[in-house]
């Protein structure tokens, strides 16, 4: 009898601890899981979405995307995508920005960092101006795979060696460093391995390289250095900028000139240039 009644009593306690229906994931409302991954970084937002069909409609919200992309992101789709803003949604925006995007005839790259955001440049050699490369004695264009262009300028032989450049672009707020990617020698494969052809360098270790910068906003920044690590591409760091008003395009002249004419210079690829937040090569 007490078994019995003690036995009814378990099944009572169980049937009022135990819910009567369950709520699953799938339940929660749409915006509600909009407004938790709008807090989230894109690619945690990404890995969310595949979790049902409510979280991936959720991804899709516009407020979800809008925050994560650079308050000027209408003028760099304007100038980077050649398309209107207002056709788009704002994760297409995202995504497209993400991936690196040429304009201005090919010869300038645009990308976002997918974690932070920033805004990254890179210039092709083709667009800045080299004295003497119109003349195949001193300079010539090198096909290589070893360039986000595929194409880099190298120099055989000459006196006077300046390489000038400027972009005029609209920036986020904060602090950019500029970079000029260069190589003493000059790379192929052989037999599937990188090898280096060293023959023609010379002359950059008696005077170092002068490399510049200016901006429309007041910032300037000099640096010299002799030229290194043959056989090898190097960032050379320029210096740093600031930007401050979002809304207003700046212009940045750059350059690296090596003019001392008491001796000749030789054997080096000039890639591109580089503008990216400060710190961003270090992440």
């Amino acid at each position: 009898m007490g078994a019995g009644i003690s036995g009814i009593a378990s099944d009572r306690d169980t049937e009022c601890v135990s819910p009567r229906w369950s709520t699953k994931l799938g339940d929660v409302p749409e915006s509600c899981i909009s407004l938790i991954l709008a807090s989230l970084d894109p690619p945690e937002i990404c890995k969310l979405a595949r979790v049902n069909r409510a979280f991936h409609a959720a991804s899709l919200a516009d407020f979800v995307w809008e925050s994560k992309l650079p308050s000027n992101y209408r003028f760099l789709v304007r100038r980077v995508l050649r398309e209107d803003p207002d056709l788009l949604s704002k994760k297409e925006v995202y995504s497209r920005l993400c991936q690196a995007s040429c304009f201005d005839d090919g010869n300038e790259v645009f990308w976002l960092d997918k974690i932070s955001g920033d805004i990254c440049l890179c210039i092709s050699s083709k667009a800045l101006k080299i004295t003497g490369i119109d003349d195949r004695r001193y300079w010539n264009y090198i096909a290589t795979n070893e360039s986000r262009f595929s194409t880099v300028a190298y120099l055989q032989q000459i006196w006077w060696v300046e390489v000038v450049g400027e972009i005029e672009f609209q920036f986020v707020p904060g602090q950019y460093s500029l970079f000029f990617r260069l190589q003493l020698g000059k790379s192929s494969r052989k037999f599937g391995r990188r090898v280096s052809n060293l023959d023609q360098v010379h002359g950059w270790n008696i005077k170092p390289v002068r490399f510049q910068l200016s901006t429309s906003n007041g910032h300037r920044a000099t640096s010299e250095c002799y030229l290194y690590n043959p056989g090898n591409w190097v960032d050379y760091h320029v210096g740093d900028f600031y930007i401050d008003n979002p809304s207003t395009p700046v212009r940045i002249k750059f350059s690296m000139v090596q003019i001392d004419c008491t001796h000749t210079k030789g054997g080096l690829c000039v890639d591109s240039v580089l503008i990216c937040p400060t710190g961003f090569k270090k992440r």
